[in-house]
């Protein structure tokens, strides 16, 4: 089969003819209709997330946004059928045990497989997974819509859903691009009045286009001042992988407000200690999310109340997407599909 592989950190990958998975006895085999190109790919492939390069495997296929058809199953799958439609999220498996998995937070399991980072991911014609972890797309929904699902829509839900009523609050997000304009409707959903900020007019009119009541270019616009002198916001969700966004977005937050990271630069971020025990400030990340959190946002996907703007391109150009993540021109979210 095709597949993009990774052989070392910060050299292009390589599009080669591969041996196709085989599935175990409590795996299924997905054939690849489409996989989402996450930033988080861009850290993986360069390895500058040094906190991850351990547990990379290599050679590598990377991609954790798969949507796909299941094409032959083990011998103990029971639950599933070939021709259903399946995705695979970043938690490729959780061991269902621990005190996290039992508690409901499979995502934060330390025994974890992460699709595209210890395992092979999606930027492949094929690709396995075990039958526990795969999650069926609901009927109606395109491989193109679900596969940017499966990472970028569930951990901004799950970062919202976490971080307390939403409903008559401000909302900022920092970096409307494949992360940013599905935070922009869910805020909208969690009844937020939302509040884009990026230095692309581009992604902001996508932002205007999903429903935040206000754009402000950080190129142009004092956004501190701008946010502060309305009262400050109440949560600020940083979608971004730069570390000035969070500079940025710290200072806009109101006394007891919320930082939600979910954006990974590579550099360390920090704030000054005084001014967060002054305004009592709350900093929370959120680890993607759970098979649950996944099939509620499917869920939201399928009644058509959330829209992934899509760009698709083929397996070949793997390269080029990644390039243009680097260079922060994509909007929305691109879609590699064999």
């Amino acid at each position: 089969m095709k597949a993009a592989v990774l052989h070392q950190f910060r050299h292009p990958l390589s599009v080669e003819d591969v041996d196709r998975p085989i599935p175990a006895v409590e795996e299924v085999l997905i054939q690849v209709e489409a996989c989402g190109v996450c930033h988080s790919d861009v850290h993986v492939a360069d390895g500058d997330w040094t906190q991850l390069t351990p547990i990379i495997k290599q050679p590598l296929i990377l991609g954790h946004e798969v949507a796909g058809r299941i094409v032959q199953m083990g011998n103990a799958v029971r639950d599933l059928q070939i021709g259903d439609h399946v995705g695979v999220p970043w938690v490729h498996w959780s061991c269902g045990e621990c005190e996290f998995c039992r508690s409901g937070n499979e995502n934060l399991c330390p025994r974890q497989k992460i699709t595209g980072v210890s395992v092979d991911g999606g930027y492949a014609e094929f690709v396995k997974a075990p039958t526990s972890h795969v999650v069926k797309i609901p009927d109606g929904l395109s491989w193109l819509e679900a596969a940017p699902l499966f990472c970028a829509g569930l951990t901004v839900y799950r970062a919202l859903k976490h971080a307390g009523p939403l409903s008559g609050r401000r909302l900022a997000v920092f970096g409307i691009g494949g992360l940013g304009h599905l935070a922009v409707q869910l805020g909208r959903i969690f009844g937020a009045e939302v509040v884009a900020v990026d230095i692309s007019d581009a992604k902001l009119e996508l932002a205007n286009s999903m429903g935040a009541s206000l754009t402000l270019n950080t190129a142009s616009t004092n956004v501190v001042k701008e946010l502060r002198g309305k009262g400050g916001v109440h949560v600020c969700l940083v979608s971004s992988g730069a570390k000035a966004a969070y500079d940025t977005a710290f200072y806009c937050l109101r006394p007891t407000g919320t930082l939600l990271v979910v954006g990974l630069p590579a550099e360390n971020i920090c704030f000054p200690p005084v001014l967060m025990a002054a305004g009592e400030i709350t900093v929370r990340a959120s680890a993607v999310g759970t098979r649950q959190d996944l099939k509620e946002v499917l869920a939201l996907a399928a009644a058509g109340k959330l829209h992934c703007q899509v760009e698709s391109r083929p397996l070949s150009q793997a390269n080029q997407v990644l390039d243009e993540l680097r260079r922060g021109q994509a909007t929305g979210r691109i879609v590699l599909t064999p």
